[in-house]
Order: C-alpha cells, then structure tokens, then sequence
C-alpha cells in the first residue's frame, strides 16, 4: 500500500482527542511543524457534540463535564478563551439526592458542603479543607508522570489516604450515610469496585477541584473545546487532517516523531504484530505485555431530549451540574462490584438499581435546547462487551429521584458499549478510560515504558498512558514533551 500522501511535517500525531490536540499544540509551541491526522470527518475524539436526538437538541456524545479541563495544568494556560471556549459553572458541582427527598451538595466552598454534612462536617473540612488550600501543586503532582513529586509534603498526605479504597475511607472518616453516599459517588468514578485499593484517590481528586474552581460544562457543547484547541493549535502553525484513515504506521511517512493517540490494542495492530505490514521488532517482552492490557468496565449511555426539566424530589438538584443517582454507599458499592464481573456474563448482566451520572446541561446552557425545552443525559457502568439494553434500567432510576421524569421524554439516543467503540474506536468494549485504571495499571500504563514505545520516533499519547482517564490534555502534554527532549539527545549525541 502506498504511503498516505501528507505534507511534510516534524510531527504526525495521529487522533484528535485531547491528548493528541494536546501534544500537538505542545510540539508546535517548541517550534516543531506537526500535522493531526483524524479518521472521521469530525475532530475531537470524546469530546464531541450532534444533534443526537431531535433537530435543535445538543448533545455531548462522549465526556460532558470538565473539572480536570479547567484545572489541567497544561489546557489552563492556552489562550483557549480567545478561541471560542467559554466555561459554564453551575451553582452546585454536584448533587446526590437521597430517599427521603433530600439531597446532598458538593458545594464550591468546603464550609458550607461540610455544613450540609451535619455531624460529618467537621470530617470533610479536615480531609478536604488542607488539599484545597494547595489544589495547584496538588493537581500538579497528580497530573504528572511516575516521578519524585515536586511537592512531597502534600503528597504525602494526600497519598495516606488516596492509597485507601473508597468504602473504608469513607467508613472511617463518615458516620453518617448522607456522607458516605457523597463519597462513594465521587469514588465510583473511578469505574471499579469500591473496595480496590486506591478507589479513595478518585473521589479525593473529584472533590478538591469541585472547591477550587468547580465541575464546569462548555457553552454550546463539548465540540467548543475541541473546536478552541483545534484553532490555536493552527493559530501557531499547526494543522488537522480529517477523513484520514492511519490503518497501519508503514503508511506514514517519515517523520522526526510519530505520536498515537491510541490505545495499546490499536496500536498492535497499526504497528503489525498481527502479521500486516510487519513494523514489529522481533521478540521483546513489550508487545506482550501490550496484549496482555486489560480494558476495564465500560458505559451505557442514554441522552434524552425533554419536554420540561427534570422534576427532583430533591428540588436542590436543579442546581447541580451532575447529579449522582444511586442512593447510599452499600447501593453503589454494589452496582460497581456488579460492573466489574466477568465477561463471560456481559450479555445477561443487569442490575436493578445501578449507579447512574447524570445531568442535564440545558438549565445552565439555553443554546443546547429549542426555547423551553431541555436535554439531558445519564449513563451507568456494565461489564465490557455487554450487549444487553440498560434503558429501562437506567429510566427507573432517574424516576426513582425525580417521579414523572418518563412523561417529559421527548426522544432518547442510546449508547451501548457496542455503539459507543463505533463511535470512537479508543473506547474499547466500551472502556471510556482508556484501560482498566487499577492500581497495577494506573502508573506504569500501559507499560514502565509509558509513553516510549520500541519504535524509534514512536510514542503513545493516550488515556492508556499516565495520568490515565479525564479530559485534562496531560498524556498528550507530557508524550510531547518525552518527544521534544528524546530528539534534542539525538541532536547532541551527533
């Protein structure tokens, strides 16, 4: 097969998610011409937005709110906002309503989400209030790859109680079950079972943005921020291709570097280690150890254009800009365990009362509904590959807080993990991070060759690559940056 005809540039990356944006606005920044290369006819990977439902409806198809967007120590200082990107935030980070017709609220300032935690209160100001106070240098740290932190104190003491699981963190620091609810929803973001090691750093890194800037959505849908990435990155001479299918790397052409923004088992196949196009080093552990990446839970996602807003119980939830439904902490703790079974079970799997996210970004964003209308959205987790239907499942819920919310439904989209890998080929089985985010997986990912591959030139920039899963560009900053330094070694051993 010929190579693919493209300009001649110092960098391809191939894929426009943000990681790959990312990377590519860092290599033109250091004075590298570089080229983004994107299959479809729309760039932005998981951050997209169409009109999925019914004419004038907005919807995000992928990732929808950005607290690690607005805090990412990379995408934060891009002119971003000259660009088109305008944050939206909500009154109220989040919402976990409860049974009894109330709600619990993560509020910006720590005092008064403390104050709504009763008894409890005391406990979230002293785990929460000291992170907060140094959010940047923690956030920093975070967002960094394996290394010795710049800021070891605080990471330190983050790290006492992020190594924990989220069910016995939360059990040891709350008495309460409006606490412990609170905190096992922000745990099960982390798309594993709650009792794993390590689950409590999830929710401690949710909450200390939701204090420090808050839990924003974009004005006018998700494909604004792609859009304001892809602008400046040709406002400083860059360029993204789209329709242009990367099958295999022997079809690129040469380049000082080439960075993937892939995941390991699309990588195998565009590198030839399933015999097309051999572009594979004979033998060596790290292709195996490629194959051997494990892809974790996956999403079933439902958007719904709506005829009213959503009716809560708990009217406190029209405030959030995400609403976690799933009642107390054994609840949840119970849907997530359920997620994570075998594959063997992934076409009969069903839960009854699952964890579901929701939101409906029309209250804070007019533009993404026709006049009086409004949308929403709400996904739950199930094992990889599940080929089953969760709609009903997932409706019942939303009823359960918000009775009538079935008469308001106008139209819905679903998203099934089958459909979501169509979508956009990263979320394998439906994975939305990128890999399974277990301790084993979370720092050396894919390998402890992170972003390095054996290919010359060759680097992954994905989710699969360290800090791992959200929306924050630090995989593709930091593959970049691996790029940039590794060709100056060259340039001076020459």
């Amino acid at each position: 097969m010929p190579r693919l005809n493209l300009p001649k540039t110092d960098a391809i990356v191939v894929g426009s998610g943000p990681n790959g944006l990312a990377a590519a606005i860092r290599l033109a920044q250091s004075g590298w011409s570089v080229a983004v290369l994107e299959s479809t006819s729309t760039p932005g990977g998981g951050v997209r937005s169409a009109e999925l439902t019914l004419p004038g409806f907005v919807h995000d198809v992928c990732s929808a709110v950005y607290p690690m967007g607005v805090c990412s120590p990379f995408l934060s200082t891009l002119p971003l906002n000259d660009h088109g990107l305008e944050w939206i935030f909500p009154p109220v980070a989040l919402a976990h309503p409860l049974d009894d017709g109330t709600a619990v609220l993560l509020r910006k300032s720590v005092a008064e989400t403390a104050a709504g935690l009763g008894s409890d209160g005391a406990a979230y100001q002293r785990l929460i209030g000291g992170l907060v106070l140094h959010w940047q240098d923690l956030i920093a740290d975070i967002l960094a790859p394996p290394r010795v932190p710049k800021h070891p104190v605080l990471m330190a003491r983050f790290g006492l109680n992020a190594i924990r699981s989220a069910r016995s963190l939360a059990c040891a620091q709350f008495k309460t079950e409006r606490a412990r609810a609170l905190f096992a929803g922000l745990g099960a973001h982390s798309m594993l079972p709650l009792e794993n090691l390590a689950t409590a750093a999830v929710a401690l890194t949710l909450a200390v943005p939701a204090h420090a800037a808050g839990w924003p959505i974009i004005r006018g849908g998700a494909q604004q921020l792609t859009d304001a990435l892809v602008s400046y990155l040709k406002s400083i001479g860059g360029e993204v291709i789209t329709g242009c299918h990367v099958e295999f790397l022997n079809d690129l052409p040469p380049a000082k570097a080439v960075l993937l923004d892939v995941t390991p088992r699309q990588f195998l196949r565009m590198a030839g280690f399933y015999g097309h196009h051999a572009h594979v080093p004979a033998g060596g552990s790290y292709w195996y150890k490629l194959e051997r990446y494990r892809y974790g839970v996956a999403a079933f996602k439902v958007d719904w254009a709506l005829s009213d807003p959503v009716p809560w119980s708990a009217p406190e939830c029209a405030l959030a800009g995400t609403v976690h439904l799933g009642g107390t902490l054994d609840e949840i703790c119970d849907s997530e365990r359920r997620a994570a079974g075998p594959p063997r079970i992934a076409s009969g799997w069903s839960s009854e009362d699952p964890f579901v996210l929701f939101a409906q970004p029309s209250l804070f964003d007019p533009s993404r509904a026709p006049d009086g209308k409004h949308t929403a959205w709400g996904y739950c987790h199930v094992p990889n590959g599940y080929t089953g239907d969760m709609t009903a499942v997932i409706e019942r819920q939303v009823e359960r807080f918000a009775p009538g919310f079935r008469a308001r439904i106008l139209a819905r989209s679903v998203m099934g993990p089958t459909e979501l890998e169509r979508h956009n080929p990263n979320l394998i089985g439906g994975d939305i991070a990128g890999g399974e985010p277990s301790l084993s997986q979370l720092f050396l990912r894919p390998t402890a060759s992170t972003y390095s591959t054996p290919l010359p030139g060759v680097y992954l920039c994905s989710s699969s690559t360290p800090p791992g899963p959200g929306v924050h560009g630090m995989c593709g900053f930091w593959a970049a940056e691996r790029a940039i330094r590794n060709a100056k070694r060259a340039r001076m051993s020459r």
